[in-house]
């Protein structure tokens, strides 16, 4: 059944609006919502919103950035997600509640739930970097629901990480062996092909780095507490070539050997519905032909060092690799910015699906191998890019993957009632 719907602004705490999608008319039966939410960017007009109201849901879309650029804390981050759950627990005929976490949502929302199902020590191991730095306790949510999650915020920041610079103080100084973009390491504009020496070179250098990196942030977070840092409560970091936007430093955007297949069997959704079980191949085309290094504002990283401790920052081991099908020597467990981590501590049920032609799709899979959730699923819909939509570039015949942004909420729909 389609629903008419209705869009109702809300603000569900300071600098939190969201916008409430729901039936015209409401259900007369008690119905699941679903809550969406972004660790960083504007989800308000998410297309989940609209769609998943149009078939009977209630979909709360909410932010928990400014646009001013202000920077929210962990703490703010997780105030805003249970403003947000306790506000559809007060809607009528409301049953269970989902978080939904898109791309970068996942981190957010899976270390939300990790917390709510835990308590706030879940995230104060010695492993972690810095200690999670609440006590207050969270809601919990009923389901967990995370379409193209991607590797997390610290991660993705990692993969971004530019091996070739030279000089922290600049994006100026690169060195050639290191540089993905030299001709002679097998950069080509339309589609490189590197070779497995400079691939391991080439990360193992970019690991070394985010080591480094992390290190110096450490030892200035020290001296800010001891009362000498640059100022009283933080101090400005600027990291070059790190800025994990426009596919910057990503071996992966310019090889697309490298997370091209799941590695094992997993359904893929079909354009008609039906669904295959196969090895799940990537169908993204080669991304990014130039360095941005070079520039601070589309390469730089520009945050504070308690932002970047806090929310961008992981370590990597001597191991840290990856390949066609996997990513090694990352310690999930060094940041609550990681869903391949947080969600060993997530025990309600979960859809985990990915987008075959998005940049991000593998981390799907990892992140349902470490899943705890007794009820879980993972599928992968076809021909779906980042935000949902086909990629009739990438069609054999028109139509070939029909309409993916009816096909993936579909798909989440029918999750939602066999959860009922």
């Amino acid at each position: 059944m389609k629903y008419a719907i209705q869009e109702t602004f809300v603000r569900l705490a300071k600098r939190v609006p969201g916008v409430l999608y729901e039936p015209a008319e409401i259900p007369a039966k008690r119905c699941p919502a679903i809550l969406v939410m972004h660790s960083d960017e504007d989800y308000l007009t998410c297309p989940t919103g609209p769609e998943m109201a149009g078939r009977g849901y209630r979909v709360l879309c909410a932010n928990v950035m400014s646009k001013e650029g202000f920077f929210f804390s962990q703490i703010e981050k997780m105030t805003a997600v249970k403003a947000a759950v306790l506000f559809l627990r007060g809607r009528e005929n409301v049953e269970k509640i989902y978080l939904m976490g898109h791309s970068g949502g996942a981190t957010l929302m899976t270390a939300y739930q990790a917390i709510a199902e835990n308590g706030p020590d879940t995230f104060r191991q010695e492993s972690y970097i810095l200690p999670y730095p609440s006590d207050e306790m969270l809601p919990p949510a009923d389901g967990l629901i995370l379409p193209d999650a991607n590797w997390g915020n610290a991660v993705m920041q990692l993969f971004s990480l530019d091996p070739a610079v030279e000089d922290e103080e600049t994006g100026t100084r690169l060195d050639p062996e290191h540089n993905l973009f030299e001709d002679k390491n097998g950069f080509r504009e339309d589609g490189s092909h590197f070779s497995e020496e400079f691939i391991r070179r080439f990360l193992t250098r970019q690991g070394e780095r985010n080591n480094r990196v992390l290190d110096h942030a450490l030892a200035r977070y020290r001296l800010i507490q001891a009362g000498r840092g640059l100022y009283s409560d933080d101090e400005p970091l600027v990291i070059p070539g790190a800025n994990q936007g426009f596919f910057n430093n990503k071996l992966y955007a310019q090889d697309t050997r490298l997370m091209s297949h799941t590695k094992e069997p997993r359904m893929l959704v079909h354009a008609d519905g039906s669904v295959t079980k196969e090895i799940v191949p990537s169908l993204r085309g080669p991304e990014n032909p130039r360095s941005m290094t070079h520039s601070l504002l589309e390469g730089g990283r520009i945050m504070t060092v308690y932002n970047y401790l806090s929310s961008y920052a992981v370590r990597t081991t001597p191991d840290y690799w990856y390949g066609e099908d996997r990513v090694e020597g990352i310690d999930w467990h060094s940041t609550y910015n990681s869903p391949v981590g947080n969600v060993e501590y997530i025990h309600a049920p979960t859809l985990i699906l990915g987008m075959t032609a998005g940049w991000e799709y593998l981390a799907s899979e990892t992140i349902y191998e470490h899943s705890a959730a007794a009820s879980r699923e993972i599928a992968f819909i076809e021909g779906a890019t980042h935000k949902f939509s086909p990629d009739r570039s990438r069609e054999k015949y028109p139509g070939q993957f029909g309409d993916t942004m009816k096909t993936l909420h579909d798909y989440m729909a029918e999750w939602i009632e066999s959860q009922t």
